[in-house]
């Protein structure tokens, strides 16, 4: 499988508590909900294709939660493409302390997850989607498990809460596979990863 992260921020980086006021308050965070006033027609379409075209889902422990509580939770997901995907396919949540997953068709990875995720992709086809889960992409990222970061960029600086990427950690060169923004300014970017970045060996001359 082709694993594919898919991530919404905003334009400072952050990704905590998107959908909601109490998604996740964690840190104090109480400027849920900074991306719904913004998603448009076209960003819900490029969603639900995504999502609906995923053979099997991976995530971080919390970001599991916050999806088992709502998607798991409709009484009919077949009425919405997402919640639908999500509740028909297998789902893999990395994590060293759930034990008993509620959410039907879920399974718990535990011990040497490099080796677990790379059985996962190697023993059959089709994409396998990271929804959110930041802890978790920067680690797949470091330990180059990710074929392909999708990124939607919001117009909108939150100010505050959980970035995806911290200030310090791994560089990481991207190849742009595809880019488009939506009518209310979301940006939706592909990027295959591309090893490290090259750097200038001297200072550029200001006037050459």
């Amino acid at each position: 499988m082709r694993l594919t992260t898919t991530t919404n921020v905003s334009v400072d980086g952050v990704m905590q508590g998107l959908g909601g006021p109490d998604e996740d308050r964690s840190g104090g965070f109480d400027r849920g909900g900074w991306a719904i006033p913004l998603l448009d027609t076209e960003a819900g379409d490029y969603l639900n294709e995504i999502y609906g075209g995923a053979s099997a889902f991976l995530f971080g422990r919390r970001t599991y939660e916050i999806f088992a509580s709502y998607w798991g939770a409709m009484a009919d997901p077949s009425t919405n493409p997402i919640a639908d995907a999500l509740n028909s396919r297998p789902k893999y949540v990395v994590s060293t302390s759930l034990t008993d997953p509620q959410w039907a068709g879920t399974s718990v990875l535990s011990g040497d997850i490099s080796a677990a995720v790379g059985d996962l992709k190697a023993r059959q086809d089709g994409e396998l989607l990271v929804p959110g889960s930041g802890a978790l992409v920067r680690w797949l990222l470091a330990t180059h498990l990710v074929d392909q970061l999708d990124l939607l960029i919001y117009p909108v600086v939150v100010g505050q809460g959980t970035r995806l990427f911290p200030e310090s950690g791994p560089d990481i060169a991207l190849d742009l596979v595809s880019s488009r923004t939506t009518s209310r300014g979301i940006t939706i970017q592909a990027y295959r990863p591309a090893g490290r970045p090259e750097y200038a060996t001297s200072t550029a001359d200001p006037n050459p």
